[in-house]
């Protein structure tokens, strides 16, 4: 495997070190690429992508990302926009599921599900008019968009409890019909169990009752949102891993931004970031390896090694240390 790492801005710059000396613990045949995107590129030499490091990652088989920062400037081109568009990975997939030894708003933590994100449309379409007194962004829905996102949500599904929810606004935005209407296609013919909710009810519904659902597929916008309040189930943002998935390539990251608070400070907890590796390994068919790292990072959290997020007094790196070293005592 051909392995892009961008560590990125940020606290992307401790947590992907954490994530690589842990993947480096399974001595697989991996070829590492390191590439520098992000903002502080970008203050340094004016561009934060360009084509040639687009290239790059399309020689790779899959990207580990770290986070980065995006400032509110229209001449700042959008790296995760671009990698997305350009690699067309258009399913982002987020697991949401609670961790030993740690507590989100519910006591209870039966509940393990996940948003399955349209990528590459919607309100993160790109086009977009900026002007001094109106300032407009297109929202694009497409049949096409819509149906590779549902069947990819479907197939998700029939691996699980074969349930799946729609969420859209069709009662307001009308073009959200056609999003639903692609969706219960799908998710017949797949013979896959559906219902549809509209996002603000189903935003309170979520928050209260996450034990009632399994996959959940939406638009782009929705989905960014939802899967950054489930972090307030699992116990935080630092927790959420996710996934890019397109046709020939893939993506993972951490959930949480570049936190530029923290940075530097070697206190970032680097859980989202490992689980996203789990993702990774996943992705590659590397299932034993997947369970070994989850098992790994279950373990820790059970001896209460973790951040000072989460209440701990371990670094970044210790917690990256002690994780690889349980996977290669595990290996030996």
């Amino acid at each position: 495997m051909k392995l892009a790492v961008v560590e990125g801005d940020g606290i992307g710059k401790e947590v992907i070190p954490a994530a690589v000396e842990i993947l480096d613990a399974f001595e697989m045949d991996i070829e590492k690429v390191p590439v520098e995107l992000g903002y502080g590129r970008w203050e340094r030499t004016g561009s934060a992508i360009t084509d040639e490091d687009v290239a790059t990652l399309k020689e790779c088989d899959c990207v580990l990302f770290g986070a980065v920062t995006t400032p509110p400037d229209p001449n700042y081109k959008s790296v995760l926009l671009t990698i997305r568009r350009e690699l067309d990975m258009y399913a982002n997939i987020r697991p949401i599921r609670p961790l030993p030894s740690v507590k989100g708003i519910h006591e209870r933590n039966d509940f393990n599900y996940i948003i399955v994100r349209e990528n590459t449309e919607g309100l993160y379409s790109g086009i977009e008019e900026i002007g001094d007194e109106v300032s407009t962004t297109k929202r694009v829905i497409t049949r096409k968009g819509s149906k590779r996102i549902a069947d990819y949500a479907c197939k998700l599904a029939n691996n699980r409890m074969r349930k799946l929810t729609i969420v859209h606004k069709s009662n307001v935005m009308k073009a959200d019909k056609l999003f639903l209407d692609v969706c219960r296609e799908s998710a017949t013919g797949a013979g896959v169990v559906h219902n549809d909710e509209l996002v603000d009810s189903f935003a309170y519904n979520l928050i209260t009752s996450p034990w009632n659902y399994d996959v959940i597929v939406t638009t782009n916008l929705f989905g960014d949102i939802l899967s950054d309040m489930s972090g307030a189930l699992v116990g935080g943002l630092g927790l959420l891993p996710s996934a890019n998935i397109g046709d020939k390539h893939a993506f993972f990251e951490p959930v949480h931004g570049s936190a530029p608070d923290i940075a530097g400070q070697n206190r970032a907890n680097p859980i989202a970031t490992i689980l996203s590796l789990k993702m990774m390994l996943e992705w590659h068919g590397d299932v034993a390896e997947a369970a070994i790292l989850e098992e790994a990072v279950d373990s820790a959290l059970n001896m209460g090694i973790c951040t000072p997020d989460l209440g701990g007094r371990h670094t970044t790196s210790e917690v990256g240390n002690i994780i690889a070293k349980y996977i290669r005592t595990r290996l030996e």
